[in-house]
C-alpha cells in the first residue's frame, strides 16, 4: 500500500485550494453549471479582483479550466474539473485478489463486514479468526437478518485455512491486528468494539453500522482481481 509523494503532493494541493470558504462557494457553484468571472462575483456577491485571485489559485490547483465564450470571444467561462475533485480520495488499492476480514472469534464483526462486502460490492469475500469459535454468535445472526444478509451459523475458520497470498486482509477488531504482527499481518485495520462484550442487540446494530459506513468508504478504491475463493461468512 505504498503511497506515491507525487501523488500525495497533487492532492495537497487540491486540500489547500477548497481550504478557504469563497473558493469553496465557487467551486459549489461551478459543480452546478459553468460561469463567467462575472457571473460568479454577482452570484456569490464577491468583489471582481477578489474572485479573479480566488480563480486563479483554483486554477492552478487544477480544479478550473478556462474556454472562450463561442459567443461573445471577448466573455470568458469557467469550467470545474470533477476529475481533479477525485483525486481527493486516496489511490486504489491493486492487485487484490479477495477481500478477507478477521477477527479473534470469526463469530460477529468479521462475518458480518464479509456478508456486508459481498452484499454490497457483489463481489466474493472471506472471514476468519485467530483464534475461531465452534458457531457464529446468535446476536450476530440476528442483526444479518434484521437487515437481509444471511450467515452461516457453523462456518467459522481459522485465517491460516483461509487467507491466500494476494489477499487483502482487514482485521476488524483491535486483538486480531495485533496477534497477526507476525507473518500473516492484515493490510488494514479497523477498530471496532466488540459487541460480544455487550451483549445487547444495540451494540450488534451499532457495530453493524460502523462496518457499513467502513465499508462504504474503502470499497470505492479496491477492486478485487478476481471474485472466485471460498466465502466464509
Amino acid at each position: 500500500m505504498a503511497i506515491e509523494f507525487a501523488s500525495l503532493q497533487a492532492r495537497a494541493r487540491v486540500h489547500a485550494a477548497l481550504g478557504d470558504p469563497a473558493r469553496l462557494a465557487v467551486v459549489d457553484a461551478l459543480t452546478l453549471g459553468d460561469a463567467s468571472p462575472g457571473e460568479i462575483a454577482h452570484d456569490l456577491q464577491m468583489p471582481t479582483n477578489l474572485v479573479a485571485h480566488h480563480v486563479k489559485v483554483l486554477s492552478e490547483a487544477g480544479l478550473l479550466v478556462r474556454g472562450r465564450s463561442e459567443g461573445d470571444r471577448r466573455r470568458t467561462y469557467l469550467r470545474l474539473r470533477p476529475e481533479a475533485l477525485a483525486t481527493l480520495t486516496p489511490a486504489p488499492l491493486t492487485g487484490v485478489g479477495r477481500v478477507v476480514f478477521v477477527c479473534t472469534h470469526n463469530s460477529a464483526r468479521s462475518q458480518l463486514a464479509a456478508a456486508l462486502w459481498s452484499d454490497r460490492t457483489h463481489t466474493s469475500a472471506a472471514s476468519a479468526g485467530t483464534k475461531p469459535a465452534e458457531r457464529i454468535h446468535p446476536r450476530a445472526v440476528a442483526v444479518a437478518h434484521r437487515h437481509g444478509l444471511q450467515l452461516d451459523v457453523a462456518g467459522t475458520a481459522h485465517v491460516t485455512d483461509i487467507v491466500r497470498d494476494d489477499d487483502l486482509l482487514i482485521a476488524v477488531c483491535d486483538n486480531a491486528h495485533e496477534e497477526l504482527n507476525g507473518p500473516v499481518r492484515p493490510r488494514l485495520h479497523w477498530s471496532v468494539p466488540d459487541p460480544v462484550r455487550v451483549d445487547t442487540d444495540a451494540a450488534f446494530e451499532a457495530a453493524f453500522a460502523d462496518l457499513a459506513a467502513r465499508i462504504d468508504r474503502v470499497a470505492p478504491v479496491i477492486t478485487p482481481a478476481t471474485s472466485s475463493g471460498d466465502r466464509h461468512d
